[in-house]
This record gives structure tokens, sequence and C-alpha cells, in this order.
């Protein structure tokens, strides 16, 4: 069943949960899940630990930390503060660096002219980058007890500037020199349920606009030669998606084997190039973005 019906997702929890529906056990991926019943976040770490497990996954062997929350646009100004504290914390975690100063580079991705594809851009511009102060006046002259120097840059898309993304980020790594580039991107899912309310921290790398067919070369530690945190949320789903998730429901009845051969069948060739974003993406974009800055300014002004 699984071969007969793939519909592409940049979440690895999202693959892992493909397995899990058909009862298989993944040899060399491992996954732990708590919840926080105060912020109600479901948090899920999915480790992909062998080549097995990464062909399996379709994932790079690496750790995805994903975080689910229902209220992540809609939320009060404070529970987004905690969701920050959160992305902080976790974003820390995985860098696992052991040094208490370190230069960054944070690289938002995407077309700031195309609203779901903006998350990017709009979270470098709530950005607090201080690269240039603290090399003119030192890391203290931002008024805290620690401070990263953080560069920052939306490249934009290959239509706007002619060149791939990683040819822009190479020429900048290899000029400035940061210990680790944070990659910040919009992803696609499988699951409408998890439009704008997943954050997914993986320290693997990214490949832009893979969730939309568009391949280009990857952003990662292994093309780089430095650590790469990416940071993404999913903001649209392929159209495909929701004729699947309408027609399980209408014929629910009918068992598994039938039922995804019944669902490849109904679904127009053109919806396959096809994708969906929510209506309020405008305001989800704006509001995402800034929560991920500010969780990314926690973390450059403490000790990770």
């Amino acid at each position: 069943m699984l071969g007969s019906y793939n519909i592409h997702t940049d979440l690895a929890l999202e693959d892992k949960e493909r397995y899990e529906s058909d009862d298989v056990e993944i040899s060399g991926v491992s996954v732990e899940e708590f919840y926080d019943e105060e912020y109600e976040i479901r948090v899920t770490e999915v480790k992909i630990l062998t080549e097995n497990g990464a062909k399996a996954m379709r994932k790079p062997i690496g750790t995805y930390i994903t975080m689910e929350m229902a209220n992540l646009v809609q939320a009060e100004e404070e529970y987004n503060k905690a969701i920050s504290a959160k992305i902080a914390k976790y974003v820390g975690d995985i860098l696992k660096f052991d040094k208490e100063e370190y230069t960054a580079l944070v690289v938002g991705l995407g077309n700031r002219n195309v609203t779901p594809d903006a998350l990017g851009p709009h979270t470098v511009d709530c950005l607090n980058v201080t690269r240039h102060i603290v090399k003119e006046y030192g890391k203290y002259a931002m008024g805290e007890e620690a401070c990263q120097m953080v560069s920052a840059i939306a490249p934009g898309v290959m239509a706007q500037t002619g060149m791939e993304t990683y040819e822009i980020i190479k020429g900048i790594v290899d000029t400035v020199s940061p210990d680790v580039v944070f990659v910040i991107d919009a992803l696609a899912a499988r699951n409408t349920k998890r439009l704008n309310r997943t954050i997914q921290i993986a320290d693997t790398g990214i490949h832009p606009g893979s969730g939309v067919g568009n391949h280009r070369n990857e952003i990662s530690e292994e093309t780089l030669g430095i650590p790469v945190v990416a940071i993404g949320v999913p903001t649209v789903v392929s159209a495909d998606v929701i004729v699947q998730d309408t027609m399980e429901n209408l014929i629910s009845v009918l068992e598994d084997d039938d039922k995804y051969e019944v669902i490849q069948d109904l679904i127009a060739p053109h919806l396959y190039g096809m994708f969906v974003t929510p209506k309020d993406i405008d305001e989800s974009i704006d509001r995402i973005g800034a929560t991920i800055a500010e969780g990314l300014n926690l973390l450059f002004t403490h000790s990770a």
C-alpha cells in the first residue's frame, strides 16, 4: 500500500507515521514523544541512526524534533513567548555546541513575494542582527550578558538572482566564516491539520524547494563544512492530500488495499502539481516568523 500512494512530506514525523499506520517497524529509527500539558505542545524526536533507516524514511541520518501546537497562530503574546523559549531550548539541544561564544549565519529561504514561501524572509526581518555592532563595539554593547555575533541574509530564489541558493550561502560562509548556519524555510506536509501549527528543527540541513518538487543543491554540513540547523514550518499541502482526506472519510468502509486504489483513481492528474495554503496565511507567516525569530534571539543572547 505504501508504494502505491506516496505523498511528499518534509516532516520526518509524517514519514514515520506512514509505517506506523501499517504496523511496520523501521530498523535504525528511534522515536521519543512527550506532551507539555501546560502549553498543549506535543514534541516528537525522531532519530535516524542508520543508512537503512535513512532509506526507509527518505531523510538523511540525523535528529528531527517536531513541535505540534494547536494555538501557534491565534495564541496570546504570552503563549508565543513561551513557544519562543522552547524553540531556543530545542535548537540549543540539537546544536550541541560546547563553546559559549560562536558566530552564526541565519538564512531565510524562500520568496518573500509568495506568501506561503515567505517564512524565511519574514523571520530574518524580525531577527536581531549583531555582527556589525559586536565587531565595532564588543559583545557587551548589546546590553546582554552574552551575545553571539549574528549575521543574516534572505537570498531569494533562483528566478530572482540567477544563482543557486547554495552558491550564495557558500560564498558568504567562505567570506564570513561563521561557526554555524541556521536555515529557515517553509515546508510541505501531508496532513492539513499540521499547517501553520508545526515546527520542525533538524540538524541535517535542508533541500530548498523540495516540498514543491523544485529540488536544489542541499544546504548541509556535508556541503558547507560547518553545522547546519534547519527550522521549518509546513505552510502548504498538495491538493491530492485534501482529496485523500475527503475520500478516506467517504470510503472508510472499504478495506485499506481497495481504499488507496480508489483514491488514486479519483485524483485528477493536474492536482499533483497544485499546492494549497490556508486563507489566513498572511497573518500566520507574520506571527510564526516573529515567534521563530524571538526564539533565535533568545538563543543568541544566552549561553547555549
